[in-house]
């Protein structure tokens, strides 16, 4: 059999049994491979050894306040779009111990933290997700200070990226110019078919792995599929934010009677926070012994929605519910850009769906900027 000429752009074909020799040659060279399976009713992100991790032929049902898991009329890989989790959960832990100290007979000491950062491969990535990458690099990489956790974890990180072919009823990626088609960020970048997938290398050491595994050249056809399946996903999205000048805008809106409105259906439940791919706050917690002969320094997720957050000396500034969603919404969308000059928003659509009252960033933006 003639093999399909290759394309100028270098793709390849992979099968299902060149998907599985790439995952046991990122474990080979000592990644620690986390993708999509089924777990805790949804697709969560979690390790995962072969194919048959994979939540093959399941998809999900997602709207404001709904999720919920269906199969699939085929047994597609990755024929969902996003679950609760986002890869933070690994580059940024929710919980992380930041040191620890003892005292021993008289005698103080800090203890060096507990073994070497893991080594990350990160397979199923969406668009929207590494742009998500992208403006975490920059908030705790690219500025004045930069967080060690993060960047031990960040810069041995292999991304297998995946182009999204369906598009769910809450994504809003295009209007942040996030997705739906990859743009950059990763190492590989598959697109699936129905018996495959057309992959190319996006990096020097996506190359290198490509070239360990049973592979073809990609024929016209299944590029041209591949090119038509992502701007089928597109085609599909719905919701949309306008950010012409919004910036400004929000700061006008910030006296709007809109955020009562809001006020009155949120439940403060720190949900959006939560599943957010981008927020990055967090609070320290101290413990030590009964003894005192040992202490502890952990660090936590912590949420703008919670009260005691913005606790300065005497109380806190944001005691309203109004006024913590305000906060959040126009640090997102405004001064998330005056801090770091883009957006801490990537269309994800997380927030929409996982929100218990249904609320949705982009009706609410609409009506905050609404003439009155």
């Amino acid at each position: 059999m003639t093999e399909p000429a290759a394309q100028p752009s270098g793709a390849v074909w992979l099968t299902r049994e060149g998907l599985n020799q790439l995952l046991g040659a990122l474990r080979a060279q000592g990644y620690e491979v986390i993708g999509p399976r089924l777990g805790e009713g949804a697709i969560i992100y979690d390790r995962i050894q072969t194919i048959e991790d994979l939540p093959a032929g399941w998809t999900e049902e997602q709207e404001a306040g709904r999720y919920r898991l269906r199969r699939r009329q085929d047994d597609a890989l990755f024929g969902y779009n996003l679950g609760p989790q986002s890869w933070k959960k690994f580059l940024h832990p929710p919980v992380l111990r930041l040191f620890a100290a003892e005292k021993n007979n008289g005698e103080f000491r800090i203890l060096p933290p507990d073994g070497e950062s893991p080594r990350y491969a990160f397979v199923g990535v969406r668009a929207c997700e590494l742009a998500a990458i992208a403006v975490q690099d920059r908030v705790l990489l690219g500025d004045q200070f930069v967080e060690p956790n993060y960047e031990a974890r960040r810069k041995e990180l292999f991304i297998v990226a995946v182009q999204c072919t369906r598009a769910a009823p809450t994504c809003f990626c295009s209007s942040m110019g996030t997705g739906p088609q990859v743009q950059g960020g990763a190492d590989l970048v598959l697109t699936e078919l129905s018996e495959g997938f057309v992959a190319r290398a996006a990096s020097a050491r996506g190359a290198e792995v490509l070239a360990a595994i049973e592979r073809r050249p990609a024929s016209a056809e299944e590029c041209r599929q591949a090119e038509e399946a992502v701007a089928a996903a597109a085609a599909q999205i719905v919701r949309r934010l306008d950010t012409r000048d919004l910036v400004r805008r929000l700061y006008e809106a910030c006296e709007s009677p809109h955020w009562d409105d809001v006020a009155r259906r949120c439940l403060a439940c720190t949900n959006c926070t939560m599943v957010c791919p981008t927020c990055f706050c967090t609070t320290v917690e101290d413990t030590s012994t009964v003894t005192g002969d040992r202490a502890e320094r952990w660090r936590k997720w912590d949420s703008c929605f919670t009260e005691s957050f913005s606790y300065i000396h005497g109380g806190s500034v944001r005691t309203s519910v109004r006024s913590r969603y305000r906060q959040w919404l126009t640090h997102k969308l405004a001064s998330w850009v005056d801090q770091f000059d883009m957006f801490g928003c990537v269309g994800c659509g997380r927030c929409i769906t996982w929100c218990p009252a249904g609320i949705d960033l982009t009706e609410e933006v609409k009506k905050l900027l609404a003439p009155v």
